[in-house]
């Protein structure tokens, strides 16, 4: 069958089923089981009503116990046995062999410094892009390229920087930007991505030229969304330029900026592709999303492998279920 064809007919039962679940479910509960009839019509309706969101919600909930419920109990499950020994329970086992693993220390070492670094960076530049690009007239076309990382994939942009990056022996033509304008200045080529610790903050730069343009346009937005009569007062009271932004825009667009940079934090606190598509750990650059990796479908050993994603999963939970609360607080 056709690729399209096989699509289109994908696309139409699945709509078809959508409707036919909703309306007979509803015919259902109001005709079969909580007729609105008789003596008890009124509570019936009542009841109906009740039972109704959930009837709704019954398959989206399904499939989020199916493909995210599921696979943590039995990623819980594997980081407490041993598949070598048939899935034997072990206990704790799995996570004391990962502490005292020199990788999985690096990794954590590492992950706490992007923690630091890239959320930081990517929303300050994305403040400062949000404020400039409102100021001059071709602020939209300067918005669209500084955007247009977002739409490639963190493996795509990881390509390119690895071009960057790129070393050729001393004497040939450098096709990596930074070696060619090291070797410019009189400085031999560099092999980047393998010094140590500096490499780390190389990689960090992909992350940072991806992130900036997301939060460069939820900043433009809520700056765009401050009074412009708390402005104009600044600026009637002698305020300048430094002053309005610093003490009277960054202060209103707070609760923005957190959101922006949790919401980076946690991107950065999965970082797995630019890792592996340029050191593979090595060189001092491991990360916790790459540790996993390695030791699961590498070295085939699921318990640590399990182990390692269960910490992934206890540092994000947190900052996730914090960035929900806020925005829960926000909206009401």
């Amino acid at each position: 069958m056709h690729p399209v064809l096989q699509g289109m007919i994908t696309v139409v039962l699945g709509v078809g089923i959508c409707i036919g679940y909703f309306y007979f479910s509803n015919q259902f509960l109001d005709k079969v089981l909580y007729p609105a009839r008789g003596p008890n019509a009124g509570r019936n309706i009542n009841r109906a009503n009740m039972i109704r969101p959930w009837l709704f919600m019954g398959p989206a909930i399904f499939v989020l116990a199916l493909y995210l419920v599921y696979p943590v109990l039995a990623t819980l499950w594997f980081s407490l046995t041993d598949r070598d020994q048939g899935g034997a329970f072990v206990g704790l086992a799995n996570y004391r062999q990962m502490a005292a693993e020199p990788k999985f220390l690096e990794a954590i070492r590492n992950n706490m410094l992007w923690l630091v670094v890239v959320p930081a960076m990517s929303t300050a530049f994305g403040l400062l892009a949000a404020q400039l690009t409102d100021r001059i007239s071709w602020g939209n076309v300067a918005k669209s390229i500084i955007f247009m990382p977002m739409a490639i994939s963190f493996v795509g942009a990881s390509v390119i920087w690895k071009l960057i990056y790129d070393t050729r022996p001393a004497g040939a033509d450098q096709i990596g930007v930074l070696n060619a304008i090291w070797t410019a200045l009189g400085g031999a080529p560099q092999t980047w991505l393998t010094i140590e610790p500096w490499n780390n903050f190389l990689l960090m730069v992909v992350l940072i030229w991806i992130q900036t343009g997301f939060a460069m346009v939820i900043l433009s937005a809520a700056l765009r969304g401050i009074p412009e009569e708390t402005v104009e007062a600044a600026i009637v009271d002698g305020a300048n330029p430094f002053q309005i932004f610093f003490k009277i825009k960054v202060p209103q667009i707070m609760p923005t900026i957190v959101v922006v940079w949790t919401t980076i934090t946690l991107v950065v606190l999965k970082v797995f592709d630019i890792v592996l598509a340029m050191t593979n750990g090595q060189w001092g650059t491991q990360v916790l999303a790459n540790y996993m990796y390695d030791r699961m479908f590498r070295a085939f050993d699921w318990g640590v492998g399990s182990a390692s994603a269960i910490v992934i999963m206890l540092l994000v939970t947190p900052i996730l279920v914090w960035n929900v609360r806020n925005a829960r607080r926000e909206m009401r």
